[in-house]
């Protein structure tokens, strides 16, 4: 080991295990590098489960839900303490919901998710993202700078997944304030005072996804809210407690999984372009019609959805690791997209590289069923900003990534034109 290589691994000795999870989180990459050149699989003990991390094996996991369950696919980082669970047990408890079932109860939730995601469906909706991604672009353009994310990039999903849901738009701020609240009381270390403040916007979100089923009982209509009040809760009695606690659980992880994975998809896509003197970026705008393989390209070299969990059901054999029943494995989505032996010059980012099948949007019974709702918003912004801004750039200071595995995104993305 050189000197720099000791100087970092001491470093890292030194730093807490929080310090040390972030910085995996912010940069995983050298992490499964070395997984996939090393015989079997990594046992990670900052992730407590064990790492699969080359392509064929992610592939083999997601294509065997019997031997890998999703029951704890999103096993949060975080325990909240229990002030925060006292605020908690006002809401709704939690169900099960599509990420964390499998066989037929995970068909059961999927079902109304594959008809409110139909091509014709989310064709249908692209027109009215296009018109919101311009407004939003109209509300800074004279400005010459902005930060993205806070002003387009959680904003267009966060407004497209709620005209989806059947949100009146006056809700969908508070929808999507909910969403990544929920997401920090769970995947990152707040005080107590913080968990608490936190726990009371995700209590005041499950009060409005209850408000909203239970008004599509009532009066359904035709949008993916009363689709699922449907399909979850068959007939046109009142909803038991039951039903409502299980159409909150899975409208409340449809709206997370809805904008967020959206809203870091179109960051990291802007962030990727711009680097490096914004050669990529200056080759789209010279050059449109790769728009649809930067599309692909951002969404393979840089995951929204880094992994999920699964959990072994039985003694398994992977990829030569003898594994129990109960053991735990983080399928990296990420790293698999990566794989040397799947994709050239894996870690080059090149709009022009030819299709592959990367796995950005899962693979198998799981994979995304909004992936295309998700590439639309993505192509339509590319389309729209190399359009009106072809002089974008990067403006200055450090682009900070998120400390997550789940949306991973830029912190915020300052840019100037």
């Amino acid at each position: 080991m050189d000197a720099a290589a000791q100087k970092q691994a001491a470093a890292q000795e030194q730093s807490s295990p929080q310090q040390r999870l972030d910085d995996l989180y912010r940069d995983p990459y050298p992490l499964y590098a070395r997984a996939r050149r090393t015989e079997g699989l990594t046992f990670v003990p900052e992730l407590d489960a064990w790492l699969v991390a080359r392509d064929a094996d992610v592939r083999e996991v997601l294509l065997r839900p019997d031997d890998f369950s999703s029951a704890q696919a999103l096993r949060p980082d975080v325990m909240p303490a229990p002030a925060a669970f006292g605020v908690l047990a006002r809401g709704f408890p939690k169900r099960p919901a599509v990420v964390s079932t499998d066989g037929p109860a995970h068909r059961r939730h999927r079902a109304p998710l594959n008809r409110g995601l139909s091509a014709s469906r989310v064709g249908a909706l692209l027109p009215y993202a296009a018109a919101r991604a311009e407004a939003l672009l109209d509300g800074f353009a004279a400005d010459g700078r902005t930060e993205l994310m806070a002003s387009y990039a959680r904003r267009l999903p966060g407004a497209v997944i709620g005209r989806l849901i059947g949100f009146d738009p006056a809700d969908v701020p508070a929808a999507v304030h909910g969403g990544h609240r929920a997401e920090q009381l769970l995947f990152r270390p707040l005080s107590e005072a913080e968990q608490v403040a936190a726990a009371e916007d995700v209590v005041a979100l499950q009060h409005l996804l209850d408000r909203y089923a239970r008004a599509r009982r009532a009066e359904p209509r035709d949008d993916l809210c009363s689709a699922m009040v449907a399909a979850l809760a068959p007939g046109d009695a009142p909803l038991t407690d039951d039903q409502r606690a299980e159409l909150v659980s899975n409208l409340q992880n449809f709206l997370i999984a809805g904008h967020l994975t959206t809203t870091a998809l179109i960051g990291t896509t802007l962030y990727h372009l711009l680097r490096d003197d914004a050669a990529q970026w200056k080759l789209l705008c010279a050059r449109p019609e790769l728009i649809p393989g930067a599309v692909e390209e951002a969404a393979r070299f840089d995951t929204a959805v880094q992994g999920f969990r699964r959990t072994t059901t039985r003694p398994v054999n992977l990829a030569g690791t003898e594994l129990p029943a109960g053991a735990t494995v983080f399928v990296a989505y990420g790293s698999a997209n990566r794989d040397e032996a799947r994709h050239a010059d894996p870690d080059v980012f090149d709009i022009t590289r030819p299709p592959s099948r990367h796995i950005a949007f899962g693979h198998g019974a799981h994979g995304c069923p909004g992936s295309q709702l998700a590439r639309g918003q993505l192509r339509l912004t590319l389309e729209l900003f190399s359009r009106r801004l072809p002089g974008l750039r990067l403006a200055e200071g450090e682009v900070v990534m998120r400390p997550t595995l789940i949306h991973r995104s830029p912190q915020e993305l300052p840019l100037a034109w």
